[in-house]
């Protein structure tokens, strides 16, 4: 090689992974991975040490913050009701909530560089057509974007589309939603499977106690491509397109089955029982291996599975019940609500190790995120744990943003940007 180009290519490859994006749940792919971010391992939010910008975001959400570019895109419910909040913490009560007060559903545009407020649009504003659980939001859903289009799912409220300038697009009216405890229909927890983009397509997983679907419309119109019925208990996992070697299949985590469709004809190409009653975790993948994980016991599965749906390896009561899992380099990392963290050979299934978190006792929802080998872990405390990669063991760091945690944070342009209860937070070196 030329010794310029020695040097210049790096150079570039590290520019071109800096200004990755993150269009929606976990970015690309649902993988939870950006490297070449130089993103710092500590920061300090009293003294402002390694923070940015901070900007203050009205209502609740559990969605994620997605980032195209320099811009971040968020949604947001605003209640009528000023004590209006949701109870975090590791608990088994299934009660809804009481607010059902006039809601604003909102999508917001914020700069990545600065936090400033770029647009504001409400999609949607009246009284809820759905419960939430007393943990939930009424804007748990993750929007998505391609760079041309950006997409919220509200649940029962509909799905609403807008260019990058926030010119609205389309909306689609899908129903109500009743989804909640499969043993106990008087429950309602909300609608929380974020929608995704793929091709000509927004794809949006829709199940719930009776009439179960997964549909895919036309970014572009908002029409109907096609729409697949499924016999299923409600679930509140993103679907995920996977790129595979023969073929390109489309995965969802459900409680009966968890199923490959053809995501062009919605057309079913398998399916693989023995799931948890209750699923929320995202499908991810490497290679020639998906692996689709849930928590609810006595199953609480983890299952590697090849593109045809049979199982490589499984795992039974290792499962997480709300994060999504992490694989990196060679390693698969499962962090569980109550703060124990797992690794295992991704190829194999083997465990490596398991520790615990040393969190202040809420537990964790969010789902865990890496960046050249530093592992980000957010607590519903306010707390982001940072691991080593690695076979072995090692906390780096404990930052404490004094605000609860249940949006998984998105990494792009050299910036963590972390949606607490109150604010979103851009974290990057100076």
């Amino acid at each position: 090689m030329i010794p310029q180009l020695r040097i210049v290519l790096p150079l570039l490859l590290a520019s071109a992974a800096a200004a990755q994006n993150w269009p929606s749940f976990r970015g690309p792919g649902a993988s939870g991975v950006a490297d070449h971010q130089n993103l710092p391992v500590a920061w300090n939010v009293s003294k402002g040490t390694g923070i940015a910008w901070k900007t203050a975001v009205p209502g609740l959400a559990h969605s994620s913050p997605i980032v195209w570019g320099d811009r971040i895109f968020l949604t947001t419910a605003v209640s009528s009701k000023p004590d209006a909040g949701f109870r975090r913490g590791l608990y088994g009560e299934g009660d809804a909530s009481d607010d059902q007060s006039v809601q604003q559903w909102k999508v917001i545009c914020l700069n990545s560089k600065t936090g400033a407020v770029l647009w504001e649009r409400v999609a949607y504003q009246g009284t809820p057509k759905e419960k939430r659980h007393i943990k939930a939001t009424y804007a748990n859903a993750t929007p998505a974007t391609d760079g041309e289009v950006v997409v919220a799912f509200f649940g029962s409220q509909g799905i609403y589309t807008y260019d990058l300038n926030g010119n609205p697009l389309w909306t689609r009216d899908l129903g109500r939603f009743d989804v909640g405890a499969y043993d106990l229909p008087e429950y309602e927890w909300g609608t929380a499977s974020s929608p995704i983009l793929y091709r000509d397509l927004v794809i949006v997983q829709c199940d719930q106690q009776k009439g179960s679907f997964l549909t895919a419309l036309d970014r572009k119109t908002g029409k109907t491509v096609w729409r697949t019925e499924r016999d299923e208990l409600p679930s509140w996992g993103t679907p995920t397109i996977y790129p595979g070697k023969t073929r390109t299949e489309l995965v969802t985590n459900a409680s009966n089955f968890i199923r490959g469709y053809d995501p062009m004809s919605g057309k079913e190409l398998w399916r693989l029982g023995g799931s948890s009653k209750i699923t929320a975790p995202t499908p991810i993948y490497s290679g020639d291996l998906m692996v689709v994980a849930s928590g609810r016991r006595p199953e609480a599965p983890i299952f590697a599975i090849r593109a045809d749906g049979s199982v490589a390896w499984q795992k039974a009561q290792r499962g997480p019940y709300m994060p999504t899992p992490l694989f990196y380099r060679g390693l698969l990392y499962v962090l569980g609500n109550a703060g124990i963290f797992d690794c295992y050979d991704f190829k194999t299934g083997r465990e490596i190790y398991r520790e615990r978190i040393p969190h202040q006792g809420s537990g964790f929802s969010a789902s865990p995120v890496v960046s050249d080998g530093k592992i980000y872990l957010s607590s519903e405390d306010g707390d982001v744990f940072v691991v080593q990669a690695g076979e072995r063991f090692e906390l780096l760091a404990k930052n404490s943003m004094n605000d609860p945690i249940m949006a998984t944070p998105a990494i792009s342009g050299g910036t963590l940007t972390v949606r607490t209860e109150h604010q979103v937070w851009g974290i990057r070196r100076k």
